[in-house]
């Protein structure tokens, strides 16, 4: 009997990682179902426009269709945050810890985990880069959680980041075919165009250079 491929969740934005996460999955030979989450943030409408760019272009057999969940944040992190109101956004010179927003590793997985228990998927792949400074981010959130997730859903969800010793250059440079150009990294985009004053922005630049 022919032997069914791994089914995984690729939590995506639209980003380098999630490009480069999506490539290895299906180079693996996963089934892979890539899940976005909306929160309500200012830059969510022209990501998601590109990552359903980067998508097609990145088609595969094994490439499920994109899955798009809600989970407002607004009432969380409150309408003053900058990325509900648009101001003090931190910009190239500002310090990644600058752009945290408070729980999102959190919402973004148990949302990814429901709908993961419902389709009997086994693994959430995340792109979390080395040097990430934010508290949900560190392995020891991630091993608790998964064992939460477990728990609360009765199902061992395995949570991968593959990514985690590996810089964002050094990520683009494994997977140096994929197109980067359809990839947008913006926390203040204009028109739906990247501003390229912000502070992912200009991380981006330095990936690519």
């Amino acid at each position: 009997m022919p032997r069914h491929p791994r089914r995984s969740c690729a939590l995506v934005s639209g980003g380098v990682e999630s490009a480069a996460l999506i490539d290895r999955l299906l180079a693996r030979g996963d089934e892979v179902h890539p899940v976005y989450v909306r929160s309500g943030y200012r830059w969510e409408p022209a990501e998601l426009r590109h990552l359903r760019r980067l998508l097609r272009a990145m088609r595969s057999p094994r490439l499920q269709p994109l899955a798009v969940l809600r989970a407002p944040a607004k009432e969380l992190a409150g309408a003053a945050h900058w990325g509900f109101s648009g101001r003090a956004v931190p910009g190239a010179r500002s310090a990644d810890a600058s752009v945290y927003l408070p729980g999102r590793n959190l919402l973004l997985i148990s949302c990814a985990a429901v709908l993961c228990a419902r389709r009997e998927i086994d693994a959430i792949a995340l792109g979390t880069l080395r040097g990430n400074p934010f508290p949900d981010a560190s392995p020891g959130f991630f091993s608790a959680l998964a064992k939460t997730l477990a728990a609360g859903l009765k199902r061992r969800i395995r949570l991968e980041t593959p990514f985690r010793a590996l810089t964002k250059a050094q990520v683009m440079r494994g997977a140096a075919a994929l197109p980067w150009a359809l990839t947008f990294s913006c926390i203040s985009p204009r028109a739906g165009a990247p501003c390229e004053r912000c502070n992912k922005c200009a991380e981006r630049r330095r990936a690519l250079r």
